[in-house]
């Protein structure tokens, strides 16, 4: 028994100091192509979504993406429009219903009926409410996708990596199907 731990005591002792014997010179087994740790940023989502939210598209140009940026202040741009136009004419249509109600007929609606005037009324509220949702939407989008746009920048791209559609027979049916194959190359 005792010849038992004998042996394995010697094949451990043996075994670790094979293992911290190595010399210096041989390189860790680390892929060429990963990134560095040094290499992440972990703030720069936060910055980009940060300069997105104190001026739209800002965001954009701090990821290099430029083009980006007439697309979000035309989604901006145009909901903004839609929103001035709908509140004017949500103005002008309550304002003649109001002179409507203390007896004034000299408006620039006068061929409508006070019927008329208040669906007119509560059809441009409701799309300047709408107009109103959609700029704070696109302003928010715009932060996000400042923010996971940064963020995947420093997503490592592999060549060796790769997702491709494939087509395979079914050996139970026969039948053709369809699926996608998940394939990475050491």
């Amino acid at each position: 028994m005792n010849k038992i731990y004998f042996i394995v005591l010697f094949l451990f002792t043996l075994g670790t100091t094979a293992v911290f014997s190595q010399s210096k010179t041989v390189a860790p087994l680390i892929a060429k192509d990963t990134l560095k740790s040094k290499d992440i940023d972990p703030l720069t989502p936060a910055k980009a979504a940060f300069y997105s939210a104190i001026l739209p598209g800002l965001g954009q140009a701090y990821n290099k993406k430029y083009w980006k940026i007439p697309i979000v202040y035309g989604a901006i741009g145009v909901s903004m429009y839609y929103y001035i136009d709908s509140n004017q004419k949500y103005h002008q249509y309550r304002d003649a219903y109001k002179r409507r109600l203390e007896g004034y007929t000299d408006d620039e609606f006068s061929y409508y009926d006070n019927d008329r005037l208040i669906s007119a009324q509560k059809f441009y509220q409701r799309n300047r409410d709408l107009s109103a949702l959609f700029v704070v939407g696109f302003y928010v989008l715009n932060i996000v996708d400042a923010n996971v746009d940064a963020a995947l920048i420093q997503f490592n791209v592999n060549e060796n990596l790769t997702v491709r559609p494939d087509v395979y027979m079914n050996d139970v049916t026969s039948r053709a199907n369809v699926g996608l194959t998940f394939n990475y190359n050491f």
